[in-house]
């Protein structure tokens, strides 16, 4: 039979023009402005709002038996493109990465990646995968990688980088034993080069990482670089994301082809069913003690860095999981929507979880889209991602220690967001002079005995920044590497305001100094702690016990008072748990009390600053 169609009419025909010369006209964009170093396509990471959840695919730049499928013909459910994979050209150890489209022209694999992006689609190279190992062992390998890099991402108009480091491409060099520090220099060169790209591309520039469980997951219970006669790249990510925390969009471990792993509750689970999926997540939500040492806590990724990474059907990859498990550990870590399992979240529910990943895009066509069409329903169900605008709090208490000719060390109290902070932006006047994680910075390169302004300002993962805190003034030391040598006045009318049978609780007022008072030092027998403010709670104490507490103050260049004394005799003994405290060493089962609410210790430790614990939940259960 044949059909018969009525010819267009006039302004039909008119508008078809009109937008083949739009998308005509995007392409030639596409085509020319990478060449001149700007690219239109590349959108802000936070054109994915932050709220929105994202299905991450691996596009196959090869066909292994899923079945080739051209870069516009991918499924519409998946917001963000990995393609997989660019490659070392020259050798493992050369740093050289290459990439070139398969069963694609340059310009054809050019115009569908500006099309996807035409479409609010984020379109990023993955480096590596199983057959893509690289060690950037030197200085002239990590320069050999960017290079190269920035010319792959320049030449396709992609929107960022994604990692996916498998088989050998990281180690750790025995000794290498905080992952905050790494001096492994597959570890170190990796992180220099991809924050070197991430420079060079600004901040619309997208990083993810996609690592198996044994690099990450399974360092809380073996770490590389100080376990004996265990595999040398246990937890090897670590240092990695740690290291580019600030950068990072999201880290999307495989929970796939993966061992029996030892989750927070110290028992293995099993990849395929939802508890695996829960335990390995609330790991990333959580934090938790690398190689169990409570010294060394990798600390919590925000829910908006955190996707889970699924194969698409049983012959993508190993520990395939059905839809229904996957939603039911979904639910239980976004909703907090108990199905039963054996594992218990340490982590509070977290809607903010960013959303799924899956090898492959390829797999999940050759599955009838099983994947992407039904968690593409689910995940809709939790809005429709509008942009986030609200700014995070002001950073406060902005202060200064270790004051010198030369530099200045700065802290602040951390701000707090909808959505979470990122990271924040420390100014010296007008000028920008670092962008840190952290809530501290050490400022160098200043001129002896000159007074300077210093403020803070909070950025959280949808870019929104917040409006600058208290300014600080500070004035260096003078000369020839000389420090202030002049000490505080001793803290005043230092008073006992509550005590209890192991508890005392003191006051005073704010001691004066030249530069600034930095903290003060409250000290009882062979016993000190410290304090920021004006007020100390020691604890530990022995019942119906008479303490004489002297109070000193100290300043940046850490000069410290004469300390002003008074005594106090704790109460007999009395039943309760004691509030919390930092420099305290608690054992499992010590009770404690913290905002009202009352906590078992599970780890030993001793206590620091930060560690309270509704902020640790590796080291204290809620009671």
């Amino acid at each position: 039979m044949i059909s018969k169609t009525r010819p267009a009419s006039p302004s039909k025909t008119r508008v078809k023009i009109v937008l083949r010369v739009l998308l005509i006209v995007s392409i030639l964009l596409s085509l020319i402005l990478p060449a001149l170093g700007l690219n239109s396509n590349r959108a802000s990471a936070a054109s994915l709002p932050v709220n929105k959840k994202v299905i991450v695919g691996y596009w196959h730049n090869f066909d292994n038996g899923s079945g080739f499928i051209k870069l516009r013909d991918v499924s519409p459910k998946f917001d963000v493109i990995n393609v997989s994979f660019a490659e070392p050209s020259a050798g493992v150890t050369g740093g050289t990465i290459g990439f070139t489209p398969y069963k694609y022209t340059e310009a054809d694999f050019k115009a569908d990646v500006a099309y996807l992006q035409s479409q609010g689609k984020k379109v990023i190279i993955s480096i590596g995968g199983a057959n893509g190992q690289v060690q950037l062992v030197s200085a002239q390998a990590r320069t050999n990688f960017v290079n190269s890099m920035k010319n792959i991402i320049s030449t396709y108009g992609f929107d960022g980088l994604d990692i996916d480091f498998e088989g050998h491409s990281l180690y750790l060099n025995s000794g290498d034993s905080d992952f905050r520090n790494p001096t492994t220099p597959v570890i170190t060169n990796l992180i220099s080069a991809v924050r070197e790209l991430h420079n060079s591309f600004g901040d619309s520039f997208m990083l993810t990482m996609a690592p198996e469980t044994f690099f990450v997951q399974l360092g809380y219970s073996f770490y590389g670089g100080t376990c004996l006669s265990c595999d040398t790249r246990a937890g090897a990510y670590l240092p990695v994301i740690h290291g580019l925390r600030d950068i990072l969009d999201w880290l999307q471990v495989q929970q796939y082809n993966s061992g029996p792993i030892t989750a927070l509750d110290d028992k293995y689970y099993t990849m395929g069913a939802a508890d695996f999926h829960v335990a390995m997540i609330d790991m990333l939500l959580t934090g938790f003690p690398v190689g169990k040492n409570v010294n060394n806590v990798f600390p919590a990724l925000r829910p908006d860095q955190v996707v889970m990474g699924l194969p698409a059907n049983a012959n993508a990859g190993g520990g395939f999981t059905t839809v229904a498990e996957v939603q039911k550990a979904l639910n239980y870590l976004m909703k907090g929507t108990s199905f039963g399992g054996q594992y218990t979240m340490r982590s509070t529910p977290q809607p903010g979880l960013r959303g799924l990943m899956t090898w492959s895009i390829n797999w999940d066509q050759f599955n009838n889209f099983e994947f992407s069409n039904n968690h593409r329903t689910y995940l809709d169900s939790f809005g429709s991602g509008t942009p986030d605008t609200q700014a995070p709090s002001v950073p406060a208490s902005l202060r200064s220690s270790n004051v010198t000719s030369s530099g200045v060390k700065l802290d602040w109290n951390a701000s707090s967001d909808n959505v979470g902070v990122t990271g924040y932006e420390v100014y010296q006047g007008n000028t920008k002079i670092a962008t840190v994680t952290g809530t501290s910075h050490t400022v160098t390169g200043l001129t002896a005995n000159t007074a300077y302004s210093f403020t803070v300002k909070a950025r959280d993962a949808a870019g929104n920044v917040s409006a600058a805190g208290t300014a600080l003034s500070v004035t260096t030391a003078g000369s020839g590497g000389g420090t202030d040598t002049t000490a505080p006045s001793a803290p005043g009318n230092v008073q006992v305001t509550a005590k209890s049978s192991n508890t005392v609780s003191l006051s005073w007022t704010a001691s004066a100094d030249n530069v600034g008072v930095t903290g003060y030092t409250v000290s009882y027998g062979s016993n000190s702690v410290n304090a920021s403010g004006t007020t100390a709670v020691i604890t530990g104490l022995t019942p119906s016990t008479a303490y004489t507490f002297t109070v000193k103050a100290k300043d940046a260049a850490g000069n410290v008072s004469a300390g002003t004394t008074v005594q106090a005799t704790t109460d007999a003994q009395a039943g309760g748990a004691a509030p919390w405290a930092a420099g305290v060493s608690y054992k499992v089962n010590d009770e404690v009390t913290y905002n009202g609410k009352s906590y078992l210790c599970r780890q030993p430790h001793t206590s620091l600053s930060g560690w309270e614990p509704a902020n640790v939940p590796a080291l204290w259960i809620l009671k």
